[in-house]
């Protein structure tokens, strides 16, 4: 029977101290040695068939190295993509992410909570759904470690990784109104996410700047939790009225997605009848027929920074809060009418 690899055979064959080796593959790396020298450790160890008794360091240190994510609705292309670099990223340190979408279902959002608790994990990333506070209070008197991402509360004093969701907004109804649009209109939901508001304030307020008079019949609010159908249906009784707008501001990907559809089935050209910007990079950006003007979210910062950030508060006890605000990169195409 072959003997099973440890640390110590690790570290002979690259030639380093066993302490070494050991920190290595505990994930505790970074910034503290130099990369070549983790890489050709890490690729030693691989090499050799090392598996690591994940069982007995959780004993041991009291941890069980997995991460609860926790996300709005994992339909929603942000979710999915923010999903998979959250992942990446904690494999970095040998964590384990276990998510699941609690469909912007507060009630959903308990049980799934309740559930990764059972689970043991040894912190949370959550896109909180609205009206979740509680939860979160919760997770603090509990000591449990959690940052928020994309969305956060700013009455609570909580660790959250967002953007700059107003000043994303304000500049990309601003680049329509400084191309000569003059009756800018926006489909968003009606939510009581501050990120979602934020971004309907961003319009509003641009418009103004602008010296546009905002209109409430430029307005399309659909409801976060409606089903798909019903949300498309709003939409597309709101295109059909477009001859009261030249332009549209649409406010996620996931309503981006339903938009672009309609606009192709009611036969209106893009930026000719309608110009476009959207939020959010998608596929649709480059697969539909006028690339599309859209706000990017620095969505790989983002992911990376909220598994970092968390990961401080699990193993360094940081108690710092962390209130993190990045900012987006705007991106010109030919849907805005300029490009």
């Amino acid at each position: 029977m072959k003997n099973k690899v440890q640390l110590k055979d690790i570290a002979l064959a690259a030639g380093v101290s066993p302490a070494l080796a050991s920190y290595v593959m505990n994930g505790r790396y970074e910034n503290r040695i130099k990369k070549e020298t983790a890489d050709k450790i890490r690729k030693i160890a691989e090499e050799m068939g090392y598996v690591p008794n994940q069982i007995a360091k959780s004993l041991k240190i009291k941890k069980t190295f997995t991460i609860g994510l926790m996300l709005g609705d994992i339909m929603n292309p942000f979710s999915y993509h923010i999903a998979r670099i959250i992942e990446d990223e904690a494999k970095k340190y040998n964590y384990t992410v276990i998510f699941g979408s609690c469909d912007e279902n507060k009630d959903q959002s308990k049980k799934l909570m309740d559930t990764l608790i059972n689970r043991q994990v040894d912190g949370f990333i959550i896109a909180a759904a609205a009206g979740t506070q509680s939860q979160l209070k919760s997770l603090q008197q509990m000591e449990i470690p959690f940052i928020l991402i994309d969305r956060y509360f700013p009455e609570e004093k909580f660790n959250y990784i967002t953007i700059d969701n107003y000043g994303a907004s304000f500049q990309a109804v601003d680049h329509l109104a400084k191309t000569g649009r003059e009756k800018i209109a926006i489909i968003n939901y009606e939510s009581e996410l501050v990120h979602l508001q934020n971004r309907t304030k961003g319009y509003v307020d641009a418009l103004k700047a602008n010296k546009i008079k905002p209109k409430q019949e430029w307005v399309c609010n659909v409801k976060m939790r409606d089903n798909p159908e019903n949300i498309k249906n709003e939409i597309a009784e709101f295109l059909k009225n477009r001859k009261s707008i030249d332009a549209l501001f649409v406010s996620t990907n996931g309503l981006t997605l339903q938009t672009l559809k309609l606009l192709n089935k009611l036969e209106i050209k893009v930026p000719d009848d309608l110009a476009i910007v959207c939020f959010d990079e998608t596929d649709a950006v480059e697969l539909f027929y006028s690339p599309l003007t859209f706000v990017k979210q620095p969505m790989q910062q983002m992911g990376s920074l909220a598994v970092q950030t968390l990961l401080k508060q699990v193993e360094k006890n940081d108690n710092q809060l962390h209130e993190i605000v990045l900012e987006t990169t705007f991106v010109v195409n030919k849907s805005s009418g300029v490009a």
